[in-house]
């Protein structure tokens, strides 16, 4: 089985940056690039497999031809031939909206087929840049409403200054908006159920205000207020340091420096590896493939152990 790489699929945004064209090397004459979906099985946003055997391929259509052998025995159970994780680079050049994901039960009650919850890594992101995740006080359904009509409702969210390396969990039903100036690796549910709370009363290139979600988020929000809003970890060099361990993902971060072997010889599911910094190879049954900062792999579950030579900081997720 080989290792999977899938052309990046650019999505332009009204506030979206240049600092993914730059971190991936891209040549493209896109503008106001915010997203970089790496790895998608959201329908008519399927990556597509990028050379080998496969190449062309989208990534649905890869699950259906593969199944159990690309996704594992029990996620294909639980899925089917859709892919079960959304894998993105996101650049903010201005604030994105505040918004809100139902969960999954929340989701079946408002007739979706699943909710969405994910996580965030910064990457190098410029200095100052905030992002909102959380509440800073209680408030109820009908303090929040008033709060969005006049135009106050961020005064009720935890804001947090970033740099480098910080997480963020961010489960179903929790407020969060990522502030300008922020760069960072998003893993999710494949899911695009997104409502809109607050947008800066800022207008489309049209000219229009972008809709409001407001009632629906009512419903969804979990008004209770946290003490830390962070994942606390101690980054250490050359070994797996767990980040967020949930339902729907499993994450870590690796800063290699030394050759590594993964072993996964015991997990019934695919893995993902998403380079951040450096440059290094992957070696898995005869194949080698460069895993560098901006590069995403698809690593199969028939996969028994993967080798990991270089200088290479990276994420490893899987469901």
């Amino acid at each position: 089985m080989e290792l999977f790489k899938f052309k990046p699929l650019l999505k332009q945004t009204l506030w979206g940056g240049e600092k993914i064209k730059g971190f991936k090397h891209l040549q493209t004459d896109l503008e106001q690039v915010g997203e970089s979906w790496e790895v998608s099985g959201v329908q008519g946003s399927e990556t597509v497999v990028d050379g080998g055997t496969y190449d062309g391929c989208k990534l649905n259509e890869l699950v259906a031809q593969l199944k159990e052998k690309l996704v594992g025995h029990e996620n294909y159970e639980r899925f089917g031939n859709e892919f079960p994780l959304l894998i993105k680079f996101i650049d903010a050049r201005q604030d994105l909206s505040i918004q809100v994901h139902p969960s999954n039960e929340m989701a079946v009650c408002q007739g979706k087929p699943r909710g969405k919850t994910e996580m965030w890594y910064l990457l190098e992101s410029d200095e100052g840049a905030q992002l909102y995740s959380g509440l800073n006080r209680e408030i109820t359904p009908e303090d929040y409403k008033q709060m969005v009509d006049n135009g106050t409702i961020v005064n009720a969210l935890a804001c947090h200054t970033v740099s480098e390396g910080d997480v963020f969990y961010i489960p179903g039903g929790r407020i969060h908006s990522i502030g300008a100036g922020c760069f960072l690796v998003e893993i999710q549910q494949t899911s695009d159920v997104t409502y809109r709370i607050y947008d800066f009363k800022r207008r489309d290139k049209n000219g229009n205000y972008r809709e409001l979600h407001t009632e629906l988020a009512a419903e969804c929000i979990d008004y209770h207020v946290h003490d830390d809003y962070s994942i606390q970890y101690t980054p250490q060099p050359d070994e797996s340091v767990p980040l967020v361990d949930c339902p729907y993902f499993t994450t870590a971060v690796y800063d290699l420096t030394e050759p590594m072997v993964l072993d996964y010889s015991e997990l019934d599911s695919f893995v993902i590896l998403i380079g951040l910094k450096g440059s290094g190879k992957l070696t898995c049954a005869g194949q080698t493939v460069s895993l560098e900062a901006g590069q995403t792999v698809l690593i199969p579950a028939t996969a028994q152990e993967v080798k990991v030579e270089g200088i290479v900081k990276f994420l490893e997720t899987f469901v």
